[in-house]
């Protein structure tokens, strides 16, 4: 890692704009943010905005760039791409955000950048995976937001369920950030008990807590019209992770290759450790029979879904 903290912001849509304002809020050893979109003039905007804030928070420069700019930066962090409408899953968005990808990445690449890739474009799990690919960057310095999102969710929805804060409970959504998600149930603990002591969680209890998990993201959208505050804080963690070398343990899109019982060369939902390297260590959750064979059904959908598009 260099001395700069230098962050490349792909992507200056609702998601964008939360994560710079995100980032600015907890990290402190920023010192420059470029930001590139297609609307400069709405860059523009949002760099006086941002320039704003940071009269409260610290002194990053924040400037409206290019993807050469990429060339000295320790992050790129991409949000671009085409959101996802009511009623429409995360997997639909593949055919139109792979072509959106490869017309980022290709530049950036050729700009001379080595540091790491952050991704919170979706399908999240699917766009990391071909960002390695195009890239060809080793595994560990591309990262996608994966299901920290999800697990978000899933704290919130059992805090509220158990009456206890989020940061009393140890529970994780693993899997596909979309359909094929599930809980960690069996290892879930609430003030180091497991969570069935405190609380009757049947088949049918756990799959609604699931569901429920899984929806709210097609909820807020049909309220509000689009996602951005949580998974840009998701993103805001893991950068700061990175510049200060944290050493957290968050579930992420992770390479699981030769993990769970996966053969394959996918990047999916999984804790790993983050650290100034990206992806020091992708760590085997300690899943039931049932929840493994829940993993790789996950993984076997995000491998099926690689295979249909076109070679790039």
């Amino acid at each position: 890692m260099s001395t700069t903290k230098k962050i490349l912001l792909v992507g200056n849509g609702l998601v964008g704009s939360a994560f710079a304002f995100s980032l600015i809020q907890q990290t402190k050893d920023i010192s420059e943010l470029v930001i590139v979109d297609l609307k400069e003039d709405e860059v523009e905007g949002n760099k006086y905005d941002l320039e704003d804030a940071l009269t409260f928070e610290g002194s990053t420069k924040i400037k409206v760039g290019i993807y050469a700019d990429a060339s000295d930066a320790d992050i790129v962090v991409i949000t671009a791409g085409v959101a996802r409408k009511a009623g429409e899953s995360r997997l639909d968005l593949i055919s139109k955000n792979s072509k959106i990808l490869k017309s980022i990445v290709d530049p950036i690449v050729q700009s001379g950048f080595n540091g790491i890739f952050v991704v919170s474009s979706n399908p999240v799990d699917i766009l990391t995976t071909l960002v390695q690919k195009l890239s060809n960057f080793p595994k560990n310095q591309v990262i996608g937001t994966g299901t920290s999102l999800d697990t978000a969710r899933l704290l919130v929805i059992l805090s509220k369920k158990l009456g206890v804060d989020t940061n009393k409970i140890d529970a994780m959504i693993l899997g596909e950030h979309g359909d094929s998600s599930f809980a960690n149930f069996d290892e879930m603990t609430v003030d180091n008990k497991k969570i069935d002591q405190l609380i009757d969680l049947n088949d049918d209890s756990k799959s609604e807590i699931e569901k429920e998990v899984r929806g709210r993201g097609g909820q807020i959208i049909k309220l509000k019209g689009a996602t951005y505050y949580g998974v840009a804080r998701c993103l805001s963690q893991i950068c700061k992770a990175i510049v200060e070398d944290k050493e957290i343990v968050l579930p992420i899109s992770a390479p699981v290759q030769g993990l769970y019982g996966i053969d394959d060369d996918i990047y999916i939902g999984s804790p790993a450790v983050i650290n100034q390297n990206g992806i020091s260590k992708v760590i085997e959750a300690d899943l039931s029979e049932n929840e493994l064979e829940k993993m790789k059904k996950s993984a076997q959908l995000m491998k099926k879904v690689l295979g249909q598009i076109e070679e790039i």
